[in-house]
């Protein structure tokens, strides 16, 4: 971490330090990709040296208020020796109006950025540009004017409570669709794909028997486009279903989430993040389908069977009929998860790991009141 610092000072030179207090996961991908960027352009923009520090943490664990995450965040600057400090949390924060997407404290020379608020498109690059601009507010430099583009829709305020200095907030309706899809892209769906290792096997096994029985190969056959995509509509909708109730994961107000809006947006980016990845999960049995019925079924015997040449469209049809079943059966063969698992393949590090302290914390309840009545 102090090795660029350290070459630096045996040059001769004297280094301005930003250290970057990261979440685990994603914010230090996106830190660590962007600190070689910034020390430039603080270079360029104050005509020194400066050095980028990323620090790994979970500095936000349990919070939801800014204020504290700029308190805990001076700590750290003065722990490091740090000139400036910026806390880039995976955690969505929220004011009284809609998302916060930044809060600057130039007297704690510190600051943070959501980065599910910055969207799913496009993160390294957005928080490049919202950097630069909380910079440019701790960082007293010549010619303080935007060089750095517009972002939008975000924009500067200064709170009334005088708690931070510049807060940058982002429209209503938008700011609250790019936070959802921000936490939806944290969560990564497509890992779900090989992480329900038991769905994945059912869904195989059922794609197996799909294409080896004459009847399925008939109903797919005969089945309009609009059932088709009925039935496909239902296996998605039912494994989603399936996952959340199974294995817990609908959000209730007073479990651990005392806000209405907090439990909305976990629950809307549960729902979404679910939905994508079992429809990853829904193309990739779809292609195993369709690749092992040109394989292995011959046309002649298809032909035979549905009673008209089979062609491409016959087996793209035979493989959506296979994939939709196979689909419903990964929903019951997603109940040999255990719970900690599908959290694993279903959410980010934050996300993942505060679900599962409050399943602990659930546990340890249900336990003692056991042990309670037990008593009694």
């Amino acid at each position: 971490m102090n090795q660029d610092r350290e070459s630096s000072q045996n040059s001769g030179g004297t280094d301005q330090v930003l250290g970057l207090v990261t979440d685990p996961d994603m914010p230090t991908q996106v830190g660590s990709r962007l600190k070689d960027r910034l020390a430039e352009w603080l270079g360029e923009r104050t005509g020194g040296k400066w050095v980028v520090e990323v620090v790994s943490h979970p500095v936000t664990a349990g919070e939801f208020d800014s204020e504290r995450i700029l308190q805990d965040l001076e700590r750290f600057r003065d722990r490091y020796g740090w000139g400036y400090a910026i806390c880039l949390t995976d955690l969505p924060l929220l004011l009284g109006k809609g998302p916060l997407l930044a809060d600057a404290s130039i007297r704690r020379r510190a600051a943070l950025v959501s980065l599910p608020a910055l969207g799913a498109l496009g993160p390294y690059r957005r928080m490049l540009r919202i950097l630069t601009r909380l910079l440019d507010d701790l960082v007293e430099a010549e010619g303080t004017g935007r060089t750095i583009g517009r972002l939008a829709p975000v924009r500067r305020t200064v709170p009334e409570d005088q708690r931070v200095d510049a807060r940058y907030v982002t429209s209503r309706v938008r700011g609250w669709l790019r936070l959802v899809a921000g936490m939806v892209r944290g969560n990564r769906p497509w890992q779900l794909l090989w992480g329900l290792s038991s769905a994945l096997a059912a869904a195989l096994a059922a794609t197996g028997f799909g294409l080896f029985t004459s009847t399925v190969w008939q109903i797919g056959d005969v089945l309009s486009p609009w059932r088709a995509a009925g039935a496909m509509l239902f296996s998605l909708t039912l494994m989603t279903v399936w996952l959340i109730a199974a294995h817990g994961l609908w959000e209730r107000v007073g479990d651990g989430v005392r806000d209405r809006r907090v439990a909305l947006l976990y629950n809307t980016s549960t729902v979404v993040t679910l939905t994508l990845g079992v429809a990853c999960l829904y193309g990739l049995v779809y292609v195993v389908s369709f690749v092992a019925a040109i394989s292995l079924i011959d046309p002649s015997v298809l032909a035979n069977m549905v009673g008209h040449p089979a062609g491409p469209a016959t087996y793209a049809r035979l493989a959506w009929m296979v994939a939709t079943m196979a689909i419903i059966a990964g929903s019951l063969g997603s109940s040999l998860e255990t719970d900690a698992a599908v959290r694993q393949a279903a959410y980010g590090y934050r996300e993942e790991q505060r679900r599962a302290r409050h399943a602990e914390e659930s546990e340890r309840a249900d336990e003692s009141g056991r042990t309670e009545r037990a008593e009694t």
